[in-house]
C-alpha cells in the first residue's frame, strides 16, 4: 500500500471529526503519491523541481502511473504544477481503485466526506495498515492530514521530519490546499454579491 492510499482509507474512516473536500483530499494523494516516489527513488528534487530518477517497479498500480505521469523533459516540473495536474479528480481515481480491489463497499455504513454516496472501509490488511500508521502518528501521514483538516496540526513536541525533500512537498501541499480554499471563498463572495445585485429593488 502507499502513502496516499493510507491517507485515502484515514479520510474514509468514520472516525475523523472533520469532512475532508475532494479537492483538497486530491492535492493531498498527489503529493503523497510524490512522496513514495522519492523515497524509492524514482524521482528527485532539485530546488522545487521534479527531477525523474530511475523507472523501479512499483507493486502499486496508481503509484506506477505517478511515476509515468512525470515530466522528464527539462525544464522538469515545478512540486506546485505537479499537484495540480496530477491532483485533477485523484480522489475519485482512488476510491475507484479501491472500490474494485474490494476494499471500499457501499451500502452498510459510513459517508464519503466529500460526497453523498454510502461507503465504508472494507476489513481488510490495507485497514489496519493505515490504521497502524495513524495510530503510531507517522509523521508524513499525519502532516498530510493535518493539512486536509482531519486532524490537528503536529506540535512542536512530536518528532519532526529530517528529509528536506519531504518537507517541501509537505510545505508545497499546505501552501496549494490554502490557495484552494482562497479562491473558494473568493467565488462564495462573488456568487453572494451577484445574487444581491438580483434582489435589489
Amino acid at each position: 500500500m502507499s502513502t496516499a492510499k493510507d491517507l485515502f482509507i484515514i479520510a474514509m474512516d468514520p472516525q475523523p471529526d472533520h469532512s475532508v473536500g475532494q479537492g483538497d483530499l486530491s492535492l493531498a494523494l498527489a503529493g503523497a503519491e510524490l512522496i513514495d516516489l522519492l523515497d524509492a527513488q524514482a524521482a528527485v528534487l532539485d530546488g522545487d523541481r521534479i527531477v525523474p530518477g530511475g523507472q523501479p517497479a512499483l507493486d502499486d498500480e496508481l503509484l506506477a502511473e505517478a511515476s509515468s505521469a512525470l515530466t522528464r523533459q527539462t525544464p522538469y516540473e515545478r512540486v506546485e504544477d505537479w499537484l495540480w495536474r496530477r491532483g485533477r479528480e485523484l480522489s475519485a481515481s482512488y476510491q475507484a481503485t479501491l472500490e474494485e480491489a474490494g476494499q471500499l463497499t457501499r451500502g452498510r455504513r459510513g459517508l464519503l466526506p466529500f460526497g453523498t454516496d454510502r461507503l465504508e472501509v472494507a476489513d481488510t490488511p490495507a485497514l489496519r495498515r493505515a490504521r497502524t500508521r495513524w495510530e503510531d502518528d507517522e509523521p508524513v501521514l499525519a502532516s498530510l492530514a493535518a493539512t486536509v483538516g482531519i486532524r490537528g496540526p503536529r506540535s512542536e513536541d512530536e518528532p519532526g521530519l529530517d528529509d528536506e525533500a519531504v518537507t517541501t512537498v509537505l510545505a508545497v501541499v499546505g501552501d496549494a490546499v490554502m490557495e484552494l480554499e482562497a479562491v473558494r471563498q473568493r467565488r462564495s463572495i462573488e456568487n453572494a454579491a451577484f445574487a444581491n445585485v438580483w434582489r435589489v429593488p
